[in-house]
């Protein structure tokens, strides 16, 4: 069962939530730092996960 996951970025601390199994990659809203890379199955998530 996939479900929504709370990551904070790196590099700005902003928190945005992600869809745990994702099709595109994706940013950070704030200053573009790349949060999750999509592998086709399960993000590889590049920030910290909060929940």
């Amino acid at each position: 069962m996939s479900k929504f996951i709370r990551v904070k970025c790196n590099k700005c601390n902003n928190e945005q939530i992600l869809f745990e199994k994702l099709s595109t990659n994706v940013d950070c809203l704030v200053c573009n730092e790349k949060l999750a890379q999509s592998t086709g199955g399960k993000a590889k998530i590049l920030g910290t996960i909060l929940k």
